[in-house]
């Protein structure tokens, strides 16, 4: 990534240098034996193309971003409107004031109308716009074609190694199936905990087309491993679950919910029912909204290998790239995770 931010650098500057070598022979060609004028001419251009910098990189690292994230999309339309206005004052500072007080001339006579003056340079500093839209459309067209790269590679590579792990987790499922069948008789509570790993098994071996699954099976998924961890600590585990609005019929990317749940119970303290871990699963419309609080745990806690928050950021920007929020937050004494997903 290192080197493809410092190849964009090195082809801005090489147009830029390309563009200015070209505006400067062609003044030096048309000047003829006019010594004041090359002078004048090469510090005009250089007004002009630091006026063209301004509007184009302007446009290019503030406006066009904007537009492509939820948040800022009405700052981009205002931004965006302005635009033709950085032209004309960046140029209207360089060439009408400063030049005047350093080299005592100015480009435009002095009975130049205001009228006169903002049109001439909405027009000239139109063609910047449009080429940064170009330069900013075929970085993006690229970057995205890395990514898309490096998505297609990771998924190869994931479903490789769940084809290595497929006998295992099938084979445990099958057998947890029988171990049902004779733990029922004996205990119905062992039976119970026996069903569920079963079904947390049956979820993580489900696979969809287009990688995404119901909702109602993610929350269902959730509810049985808070199940399982309830078996474990019995009456001094204090979780509390919410679920709002309607779930049905909403789909998202099978497991990106568990890693939040999984950190708080690993690191968190599940014995306080004064201070229980929270977990709210809020859907409105097409949005999807995760909570989870826990208290702090300053104890020695499971330090055993999960998803981890490291890689569900990084899934969560492959699978919702520009859909999503991810805010975390601790005080010292309360850990908070705020997923937002546009579904």
């Amino acid at each position: 990534m290192a080197m493809t931010k410092k190849r964009i650098v090195l082809l801005h500057v090489l147009a830029w240098l390309a563009y200015l070598a070209y505006c400067f022979v062609g003044i030096l060609y048309f000047s003829g034996n006019e010594i004041s004028f090359p002078k004048v001419s090469l510090l005009l251009q250089l007004s002009y193309l630091l006026s063209l910098m301004s509007v184009f990189y302007y446009y290019y690292s503030l406006i066009l971003p904007g537009f492509f994230n939820r948040k800022l999309r009405f700052v981009a339309v205002l931004g965006a409107l302005a635009t033709p206005f950085v032209f004309i004052f960046t140029r209207y500072l360089l060439e009408e004031k400063l030049y005047d007080l350093l080299f005592g001339f100015h480009n435009y006579s002095n009975d130049t109308t205001f009228k006169h003056y903002m049109l001439d340079n909405l027009y000239r500093g139109l063609p910047a716009i449009i080429f940064s839209s170009a330069a900013w459309g075929l970085t993006y067209a690229y970057r995205q074609e890395r990514e898309n790269k490096q998505l297609r590679e990771e998924k190869i590579k994931a479903e490789l190694a769940f084809l290595k792990s497929q006998i295992n987790p099938h084979f445990l499922y099958n057998t947890l199936n029988y171990i049902y069948s004779l733990a029922y008789p004996v205990s119905d509570k062992l039976a119970d905990a026996i069903i569920k790993l079963s079904q947390l098994m049956r979820y993580m071996l489900t696979e969809s087309p287009d990688g995404l699954i119901d909702l109602e099976k993610e929350v269902d998924y959730l509810n049985n491993y808070i199940d399982i961890y309830r078996l474990r600590f019995e009456d001094n585990f204090h979780v509390d679950f919410k679920v709002e609005g309607d779930i049905a019929g909403k789909r998202l990317a099978s497991l990106v919910l568990i890693p939040f749940v999984e950190n708080a119970f690993k690191h968190g303290a599940v014995d306080d029912p004064q201070r229980p871990v929270r977990i709210h699963l809020k859907a409105i419309a097409n949005r999807l909204m995760f909570t989870v609080s826990n208290k702090i745990s300053h104890h020695q806690k499971d330090h055993s290998s999960g998803v981890g928050l490291v890689n569900i950021r990084r899934r969560l920007e492959l699978i919702y790239p520009g859909k999503h929020d991810l805010l975390i937050s601790e005080n010292g004494q309360t850990y908070k995770t705020t997923l937002n997903i546009e579904l």
